[in-house]
């Protein structure tokens, strides 16, 4: 190839709109309601096919076929009724009302896979789709050269996505939550059913980055096992953060069930893994252990590193979670909710406080 031509190339713009029917994937958007790009993950997957096209063009096919996939799960989507809308089923008909009030009304443990809508569970596939997209994304753009930022900005994303995931959870203790008045049930299972319908939530876009923080964070706190005065160190860096987490700190720290799923979040050890652990060192007239001699004291393997791997995060939360709602069904003492569920539920209940305030202020 000739010096004339590598420079036709090399500024050559290439738009991910070319690999698409324009009226196709517009179409398919306003269907469903789901964005298969949003215009900042557009721009980034532009910039990412521009570069490929100069330095990798034979794994550009790749990408685009990943991204046509992810456009047909959409597309069939577009095929099940909004949940936004009354919707004539096989056997009868489905209003946003009714199935608001079947999510407030089931109250059932165990699996819900059955007794959520099949939009909501083809979504979930979509979105993971879409999550695991991401994730080869970034790694492609470390690999083809792009700017740290870019590279970063895709491990970002997908993050975020991951939190989507989480937010489902959280969404669903948080409407069957009895302690919590009807009202704010109410609004949570709307704002469900729209996360279902869009698979993107205003809330959770807020969110996810104080989390994501306070998960990197973990990484640099070095708790002393057995005192467990991690909490402290995380109360230091808390000044750095967002206002929205040093008023949860602040207000709530002091509550124990609080204060235990953050012990849980901070360790990666289970609530009675912790008791057991301050007993066995009490005994044993030992005052802290670091993160590699966990294990050890409490005769089984336990998983204490710290990874910022989003699936290492999910999968920590689900497991917190899990125990979680073990704890509530048995009776048993410890935490009947996770770290996140308690932290969005007191952001949730910020936002509705201050939008009552400016609803009274205006009247």
């Amino acid at each position: 190839m000739n010096t004339a031509t590598e420079e036709k190339i090399e500024f050559e713009t290439v738009s991910i709109e070319e690999f698409f029917d324009k009226d196709e994937s517009e179409q398919s958007t306003y269907e469903t309601g789901i964005v298969v790009l949003t215009p900042k993950q557009k721009e980034m997957v532009d910039d990412l096919c521009e570069r490929m096209v100069v330095v990798a063009p034979d794994q550009l096919s790749n990408v685009t076929d990943r991204l046509t996939r992810l456009e047909g799960l959409a597309k069939s989507l577009a095929n099940f009724p909004s949940l936004l809308e009354r919707a004539n089923l096989t056997a009868e008909v489905r209003t946003p009302q009714a199935l608001i009030d079947s999510l407030i009304t089931h109250t059932q443990d165990g699996d819900n896979t059955l007794q959520l809508p099949s939009k909501a569970t083809l979504g979930k596939g979509f979105l993971v789709a879409k999550i695991h997209t991401f994730s080869s994304l970034s790694k492609l753009s470390k690999n083809v050269g792009m700017a740290k930022k870019i590279v970063q900005a895709f491990q970002d994303e997908t993050v975020s996505m991951m939190f989507l995931l989480l937010a489902e959870d959280v969404y669903l203790n948080l409407i069957r939550d009895t302690e919590l008045d009807m009202d704010f049930r109410r609004q949570l299972a709307l704002s469900l059913l729209l996360l279902w319908e869009h698979r993107a939530d205003q809330n959770i876009s807020d969110i996810s980055p104080v989390l994501q923080a306070v998960w990197r964070a973990r990484r640099t706190l070095a708790p002393a096992f057995g005192t467990m005065m991690g909490t402290s160190e995380l109360i230091m860096i808390s000044f750095q953060m967002d206002d929205q987490w040093n008023k949860f700190i602040k207000t709530k720290l002091s509550v124990s069930e609080v204060s235990q799923a953050m012990e849980e979040f901070l360790f990666g050890i289970s609530f009675e893994q912790i008791n057991k652990l301050k007993s066995t060192l009490r005994e044993r007239g030992i005052p802290a252990i670091g993160r590699d001699e966990v294990s050890s004291f409490l005769g089984e393997h336990v998983k204490t590193d710290v990874s910022l791997d989003y699936r290492d995060f999910f999968s920590q939360y689900s497991i917190r979670r899990d125990n979680a709602r073990a704890r509530k069904r048995m009776g048993l003492p410890g935490p009947h909710r996770t770290l996140e569920d308690l932290f969005i539920r007191f952001v949730m209940e910020m936002n509705r406080e201050k939008q009552n305030n400016d609803i009274y202020a205006k009247e």
